[in-house]
């Protein structure tokens, strides 16, 4: 079975000086068409309420044609592409602000230049080889511009749809999206599993995946460690402690740090959804909501942590690449309370919840059946409820 899917690859990219500073001037410019388009769509937005007609709403058209219309000089000696793809992403954010249905709902804010990550768009590069070419400005001269050598590009039978060039420090990265026109298909296995999401693990049918391994545990260590260090910086020396070499030193570090706790974690999730859809035809999981479930800071940083939203989202599009079938299990379906030999459910004193039960001295991680007198782990008799949804 053949299907048409949309592929991503990131790649660490390697430009000159020249290009270095190409890029810098197009992340800086992609910023500046963000506020000046945000603040246009704001002043349109404000004036349709005051005026009370819908048809002076603003559009991504609209703002996108006003600020081509006002374009300075030193504008067209960067790509066009840039400020369109900013106004049509920038649309898309206020399209998802009057949603609020959404679970990162929140009106689109102003970019700041002085943020670590900033990046760009653009929808005409080219890959020849292993060297990207960025779309050149027609006042550029062609023997200033130069390809971009990238490390990291595995092979794809594909058209390039868009790059996504990103900056964070010093380092440049470059999101490659291809639209490819076959996916060869994962075999059927008639077999089926079930995921419960915890903080630090992740359970299913044939065992369990640790989410928070030591290598991470000692990596938060460090950061706690180099976020204390700028805290007291800052205490002492107010705003001139971002001028002294140390404070650029540990900011470093925690990036790094930073760097490295996301390169571990997506390690982690790609390597087991890979594993889910390739043994399993059927996966059923959780439909968690992630927000109403962070009850304190502490909670917030645990799950926060094991990546709930990302698992299920990097499971999702595999299974439908490689034609899958994902169950979401309803948020109020009670699979920890719900003991899979009889069928009993707990309800009022008699709950499983985060230390346990009071009333009967059950454990964290301990089901007692009421009914049947079954003594279950609590996380696996959570997955055994989930799995029989998939029958």
């Amino acid at each position: 079975m053949n299907n048409t899917a949309i592929c991503t690859q990131k790649v660490r990219l390697y430009p000159n000086l020249t290009m270095k500073k190409v890029l810098d001037d197009l992340c800086d410019y992609r910023r500046y068409c963000w506020n000046q388009g945000l603040a246009l769509w704001n002043d349109m937005y404000d004036e349709s309420l005051i005026m009370n007609d819908k048809k002076l709403r603003p559009n991504a058209r609209k703002v996108r044609d006003e600020l081509v219309a006002n374009k300075e000089d030193w504008q067209y000696q960067l790509s066009s592409r840039c400020l369109q793809l900013a106004i049509f992403d920038l649309g898309v954010a206020w399209k998802n602000y009057l949603n609020q249905t959404l679970p990162d709902w929140g009106k689109p804010q102003f970019k700041y230049k002085k943020s670590n990550k900033q990046g760009f768009k653009t929808d005409n590069a080219r890959l020849v080889g292993r060297a990207l070419f960025l779309d050149k400005p027609r006042s550029i001269n062609a023997d200033n511009w130069f390809p971009i050598r990238i490390k990291g590009l595995k092979r794809i039978e594909g058209k390039l749809k868009l790059t996504s060039v990103t900056r964070k420090g010093n380092k440049y990265w470059a999101s490659l999206t291809f639209e490819v026109k076959s996916i060869r298909q994962k075999r059927k296995t008639k077999s089926s599993t079930a995921i419960d999401l915890n903080v630090g693990h992740i359970n299913y049918t044939d065992g369990k995946i640790n989410t928070l391994p030591k290598k991470l545990q000692r990596l938060y260590g460090r950061i706690k460690h180099y976020q204390q260090c700028l805290s007291k910086k800052r205490i002492v020396n107010g705003k001139l402690a971002a001028q002294s070499k140390n404070y650029v030193k540990t900011r470093a570090k925690l990036q790094r740090d930073y760097d490295k706790v996301v390169n571990i974690q997506h390690d982690i999730v790609q390597k087991f959804t890979t594993k889910l859809v390739t043994d399993y035809d059927k996966i059923v999981i959780e439909d968690l909501d992630v927000k109403k479930m962070q009850m304190s800071h502490v909670a917030s940083k645990g799950m926060h942590r094991s990546m709930f939203g990302y698992f299920r989202e990097v499971l999702k599009y595999k299974c439908d690449w490689y034609g899958k079938e994902i169950i979401l299990a309803d948020q109020y379906y009670p699979s920890t309370q719900r003991c899979s030999s009889c069928g009993y459910i707990k309800t009022g004193e008699e709950k499983v919840c985060l230390n346990g039960n009071k009333k009967h001295r059950t454990k964290h991680n301990e089901y007692i059946c009421y009914e049947c007198g079954a003594i279950k782990d609590r996380d696996e008799n959570a997955v055994m409820n989930l799995l029989a949804l998939a029958e």
